[in-house]
């Protein structure tokens, strides 16, 4: 009975994290302990749809009293070297000892990165709509898995609701998912949190109800002079001013004498009730979202699209200038600008831009009499020579010549293209706009006539890429054909390039590659996957009252431990890509004959389906690029390598011998297989047989398998129900490029997402735990100081 009691005063205890806080010297260095919040229960690590019943004997054990071995024990915790590990158990402590949470976290999580997962309610949309996110904290410094967005050049694709700069929370920015959280430091990565995002369920967008409030009738020279007097800023400073320039120019009031609208709140409801009109320009819409169409024709044919569309900004421009107002409280702010339907929110972010970047310098009755200042013009005159020069443009010192010469001529934003006066203007709403922005600046001014060719890039299509002169490919960030190839190439402003050419293409011609969406076998994240994020990765396990050393190991890539591994031949003689293969797809394909126009007739960019061929050990191995699988920047850590908890299991292999992985885990509904012949190491003190239905479709049996223990045991045949199907593979792509290109193409291929984590920054043991946390079962290592050292050489 004593007993009984004495178990669940600990649960209490450990329920109320007091256990945390009397050790909070070295949790504040350690970072934020990880707890399953319903005390004892074992939530499943990887997948939300198994049965809540599901429990397994991998699972930590409960202590069954309070007197355990090492409970209790008086343990200095610094006892061991503080520098990184380099042994399991440190020197001077046993595998039988047991670790209380504090000495654990000191050992274990100190620099692990922890990641958590958020949800959030989309405004005026249903319950079963929702974004989700992830956020990651515990490691050392200022280091993430995001690229720089002035050095990725990507900064003109996010643009933050309240306040100036960058966005700290990927919530925080009009456009979703967020670019300011996209790209990831590594070509062709994305981060986490994109990752997560990606399984939103956001609802398309629905037209407003008419309000039936018209704004007033208002002349083009009567809008630019309200435009120039903004320009200085609202003048909130004098109610019956700012009273006056509202509902005698552009509103009307219809309470003007009774309870005249002179407060900010009902100023704010009266601008949004007028843009809430039907017949206002709907920027949700893509085809919408290159604002500067309608105006970059200012002759008189287009005049009614002129006017309208510089209206609806002015309306636009009051509105924001009020809700942002020092009169209007920061909660009140906040809350505002999250129910604001999205249609008003493109509204918005158009406004800022054009405040931001956009100056009146000449004020006329006509279009062709409107002369504008674009402040933004000479840094994007410098970004776009950068851009050419870093993607070896086969024409770069024509196109360059030309370049200058426009910008002496003043001629960059209306005599090239639309496109191109949005690039230079600065007017570009945020989101996936802005890479065919810059690229298509660079093809207009370009005066190659060839690139007549490249004329019908758009986003609307984003999967694409072209040729250009034989020279180069050039692929964007969001295809998989640049994916995959990015390892080789630079990416930047949303581009992979210069990539190697292909003999499929003409010397200047588009191809939009067809991409399926992944087998729903394979893995994709649940919203429950996202809430459970942090006991799912927890660097401890699962909580408990102690924590045996015996329980972790310090994992290493198999090159550091395996005598046979020839790393310096791995480097550079296994793996070489052959050639980039483009085939013309189906053009009676059921989903992509009608929308994408690949039909026989069509004289626009055709669709191809992509494949690379490699030469591996003297064989020539083709890959397609199948799917549109994504590729996770894995989160730095700090004071690494950490130990790895023995649930999280995983499987190493070298890049060499991926191409004889089929089916992993199970993805296709088929016996988890694995390698024809041996060169596979087992995670976690265990080893588990591997069924293997190789190259030919069979089973294989004696193959031999290396533990991680160092001992030689015999793969045999195995249900599903004896494998894990969420262990992880970890292909070690080490050396030359072209082994990352593999690992990237045969993840396309079979329809695998990867976390790609550059050893030198992320430990094994925490690349591992972040694909658990992303609900991805494959792992690719590279090692980028290997690579600088072998350059010196």
């Amino acid at each position: 009975m004593a007993e009984s009691k004495r178990k669940s005063l600990w649960n209490l205890i450990r329920a109320k994290s007091t256990a945390i806080r009397n050790f909070k010297d070295v949790t504040k260095e350690a970072g934020h302990r990880r707890t399953a919040s319903d005390g004892d229960a074992v939530l499943p690590r990887r997948r939300s749809d198994l049965p809540t019943e599901f429990t397994s004997d991998r699972r930590r054990p409960r202590r069954p009293g309070a007197n355990g071995k090492g409970k209790g024990r008086d343990y200095e915790i610094h006892r061991h070297d503080p520098g990184p590990l380099t042994d399991w158990p440190p020197s001077g402590m046993s595998s039988e000892e047991e670790l209380s949470l504090a000495q654990a976290m000191q050992l274990i999580s100190r620099g692990a990165p922890a990641f958590r997962g958020h949800r959030r309610p989309i405004p005026h949309a249903p319950d079963h709509c929702y974004t989700l996110y992830a956020t990651v904290a515990g490691n050392h410094g200022d280091d993430t898995d995001a690229a720089n967005l002035h050095d990725a050049m990507t900064q003109l694709m996010t643009l933050r609701k309240e306040g100036s700069g960058y966005a700290n929370y990927p919530w925080e920015t009009f456009e979703q998912p967020s670019y300011a959280f996209c790209f990831g430091k590594r070509a062709g990565t994305i981060t986490l949190n994109h990752w997560v995002s990606l399984a939103s369920v956001i609802p398309p967008s629905i037209p407003l109800r008419d309000s039936g409030v018209a704004p007033r009738e208002i002349t083009l020279d009567r809008i630019f002079e309200r435009l120039q007097e903004l320009e200085r800023g609202l003048e909130d400073d004098d109610e019956d001013l700012m009273y006056k320039n509202l509902y005698r120019r552009l509103l009307r009031d219809p309470d003007k004498y009774l309870s005249p609208h002179k407060t900010l709140d009902k100023q704010i409801t009266d601008l949004i009730m007028v843009l809430s009109r039907p017949d206002w320009i709907d920027f949700t819409l893509p085809k919408n979202q290159v604002a500067t169409k309608f105006i970059y024709d200012n002759s008189l044919a287009n005049a009614p699209t002129y006017h309208k569309f510089f209206h609806q900004l002015l309306l636009s421009v009051e509105l924001d200038l009020r809700i942002n107002s020092g009169l209007h409280l920061a909660e009140a702010k906040e809350k505002l600008v999250a129910q604001i339907p999205p249609s008003i929110q493109w509204n918005l972010a158009l406004a800022r831009r054009w405040r931001e970047n956009i100056r009146v310098d000449r004020i006329g009755e006509q279009p062709d009499q409107i002369r504008l200042r674009f402040k933004l013009q000479k840094r994007q005159v410098r970004m776009l020579k950068r851009f050419i020069q870093m993607m070896k443009w086969p024409n770069l010192s024509e196109t360059i010549a030309c370049l200058k010469q426009h910008e002496a001529q003043g001629t960059l934003t209306g005599h090239i293209s639309s496109h191109a006066m949005a690039f230079f203007s600065g007017l570009i709403l945020p989101g996936t706009t802005f890479p065919f922005l810059i690229m298509n600046s660079l093809v207009d001014i370009d005066p190659d006539r060839a690139t007549d060719d490249l004329a019908l890039l758009t986003h609307i299509h984003p999967h694409c890429g072209f040729q250009y002169r034989g020279s180069y490919t050039y692929w964007t960030a969001a295809s998989i054909v640049g994916k995959v190839l990015a390892p080789t190439c630079l990416s930047i402003g949303g581009w992979v390039g210069p990539a190697r050419p292909t003999v499929h293409l003409d010397r200047a011609q588009i191809a939009r590659i067809r991409q399926r969406k992944p087998p729903a076998r394979s893995q994709t994240v649940t919203p429950d996957d996202v809430k459970t994020m942090n006991d799912r990765s927890d660097p401890l396990g699962p909580p408990a009252e102690v924590y045996p050393v015996k329980e972790y190991e310090l994992v290493a890539p198999k090159m550091d431990e395996d005598e046979d591994y020839d790393y310096d031949g791995y480097l550079t003689d296994l793996v070489r890509i052959e050639m980039l293969h483009l085939r013309p797809s189906n053009a009676n394909d059921s989903k992509h004959s009608i929308t994408s126009g690949a039909t026989s007739s069509d004289n626009g960019p055709k669709w191809f389906d992509a494949s690379i061929h490699f030469a591996i050990d003297g064989n020539s191995w083709p890959l397609r690029l199948t799917f549109d699988v994504n590729f996770v920047h894995a989160w730095p850590c700090s004071d690494g390598p950490h130990p790895l908890f023995f649930d999280y299991v995983y499987e190493s292999v070298r890049a060499d011998k991926l191409v004889h992985v089929r089916d992993w885990n199970g993805v296709y509904g088929g016996i988890n297989s694995s390698l024809d012949g041996s060169g596979m190491i087992h995670g976690g003190p265990k080893s588990f047989g591997l069924g293997s239905n190789g190259l030919g479709g069979g089973s294989k049996k004696g193959s031999n398998i290396m533990s991680a223990g160092g001992r030689t045991t015999t793969a045999t045949d195995h249900t599903g129900q004896d494998q894990d199907n969420e262990r992880v593979l970890v292909v070690e792509a080490f050396g030359v490029p072209d082994n990352e290109v593999l690992a990237r193409a045969w993840c396309a291929h079979w329809g695998l997402s990867a976390v790609v984590a550059d050893i030198s920054k992320t430990c094994m043991a925490c690349a591992i735990r972040e694909a658990y946390a992303a609900a991805l079962t494959v792992v690719i290592l590279v090692d980028d100081e290997q690579k600088v050292e072998n350059k010196d050489e």
